[in-house]
């Protein structure tokens, strides 16, 4: 008879560490309170619990936590978004400035319901993190704007440090 194949634990730097110490519980709680949202929470990013406990950053997500698409690689909730938060760029602004981040990264649900995709809230997050913090370096990954140089214009003219995009690839 075969000896049965022993099975092999996983390396260390394999394994996650869910580390839900009082800065990740902060800022959870911080983000349920300002009412935002998170790509990290959305899309249900595996190493949450290294960033918010250990780096205590987040990647903020504008625009709402449903996105008009669905695209197949992507966790985030899809359907018909609800009205626009016309507030959300200065609780994003406060939430950067209570967390003392030196650099910030913005990304957003696609929003094909809006005739600007969302560019013109992604532009007010922008100048509102920038007028709060004016040391903190903003990135910026919008999605694709509906591809309008315009739209993309508004958001450019906010001056983001860093311009950034997912390369989403589709079948056609």
């Amino acid at each position: 008879m075969a000896k049965k194949e022993e099975h092999l634990r996983k390396p260390e730097w394999l394994k996650i560490k869910l580390n839900t110490n009082e800065s990740y519980t902060g800022l959870k709680k911080m983000m349920r309170e300002k009412n935002l949202h998170t790509v990290c929470e959305e899309a249900r990013c595996p190493n949450i619990h290294e960033c918010w406990a250990v780096r205590k950053t987040a990647t903020f997500m504008i625009l709402g936590d449903i996105c008009t698409r669905a695209c197949r690689f992507c966790a985030v909730k899809t359907g018909l978004p609800n009205e626009l938060d016309l507030q959300e760029p200065e609780r994003v602004a406060d939430s950067v400035e209570t967390m003392g981040l030196k650099h910030v990264v913005i990304t957003a649900v696609a929003r094909d319901d809006l005739k600007d995709g969302g560019s013109a809230v992604f532009a007010e997050t922008v100048r509102a993190v920038r007028r709060r913090n004016p040391f903190c370096t903003i990135e910026v990954l919008p999605s694709d704007m509906l591809g309008s140089f315009d739209n993309l214009k508004t958001l450019m003219d906010a001056r983001p440090n860093i311009m950034n995009h997912n390369i989403e690839t589709v079948r056609s």
